[in-house]
């Protein structure tokens, strides 16, 4: 299986150290903080500032800056404030920028889009309609060929592009969860050669803090299977980094028989394998979402 391409989502605002630094204008957390996720083995630093409404167009350039002073990896520009985008692309150093991200909301499409031209970046384009959410595969795929124009409108090649199906929490709707491994499928039929992508974590919000590990990295497995080039992730959670990176084979192939619906012998699992195995089987909507779904 191919690898998976990191970004590492833990350099956030909504830190209750990282928050402050960014206000205080402060290099030292931020940089412990890029240096760590660097040392685990992530590909981008997500620099996630938030809204930013009133100043992100100097908090977003510090920490770009205060990123690429310590650590030599690209950055993804992470904030619903266009002109903070903007104001990060300027100063981060050439081709080491991702756009996260556009939704294909008119606003957004007008003001971000854009900027992967001028600034001849890469961009993540969230599946986001005018309307909100896609509500099936169909409509993911829809809103992929949208995408997919827009960019050929303004001259930005597939390769450029990274999509986004949006990832939903396993805990609301699990047909959402399948349309996403699904889309994935035919995502290259559709916008070929484009990239991809997803906020990971999202599969596992409402789930106990203990259990969201699980649900992580079972579902990264099922979507790299069909081509999930990248994902936004816990830095820290080695064993997921490990999976995106190619290891873990014996879990690997038990979740593919998992989605494959072939038999596999409970009793001959070690206690890691019959934990991914009972999470795959909550992914592939076999059973039921619980909070006590580990212990079978």
């Amino acid at each position: 299986m191919a690898k998976c391409v990191c970004i590492g989502e833990n350099l956030n605002v909504m830190s209750k150290v990282l928050g402050p630094a960014m206000k205080e204008r402060n290099k030292g957390p931020l940089q412990e903080m890029a240096k760590a996720e660097a040392e685990q083995g992530v590909d981008y630093i997500d620099c996630n500032i938030g809204p930013a409404r009133k100043d992100g167009t100097e908090v977003m350039p510090f920490v770009v800056q205060a990123v690429q002073e310590v650590v030599d990896l690209p950055v993804a520009l992470d904030s619903y404030n266009g002109d903070a985008v903007e104001a990060g692309l300027k100063a981060v150093k050439p081709g080491t920028a991702l756009i996260n991200s556009v939704t294909l909301q008119p606003a957004k499409v007008e003001r971000v889009f854009p900027l992967a031209k001028t600034y001849n970046s890469d961009i993540i384009v969230v599946l986001w309609g005018p309307e909100g959410m896609p509500r099936d595969e169909n409509e993911r795929a829809m809103f992929a060929a949208e995408a997919m124009m827009k960019g050929q409108e303004l001259g930005i090649p597939n390769e450029r592009l990274w999509i986004d199906p949006i990832v939903s929490p396993v805990s609301v709707e699990i047909n959402q969860v399948k349309a996403c491994v699904i889309f994935m499928q035919t995502l290259q039929d559709l916008v070929p050669g484009c990239k991809s992508t997803c906020g990971l974590s999202n599969i596992s919000n409402g789930a106990p803090n203990e259990l969201r590990g699980w649900l992580n990295r079972s579902y990264l497995i099922m979507l790299m299977r069909y081509g999930m080039y990248s994902a936004i992730v816990d830095a820290f959670d080695e064993d997921l980094i490990a999976i995106a990176k190619g290891g873990k084979q014996d879990i690997v192939q038990l979740t593919s028989d998992v989605m494959d619906g072939k038999s596999v012998s409970v009793n001959s699992l070690t206690e890691e394998q019959l934990k991914y195995y009972r999470t795959a089987k909550v992914l592939v909507g076999e059973t039921l979402y619980s909070a006590s779904w580990l212990e079978g």
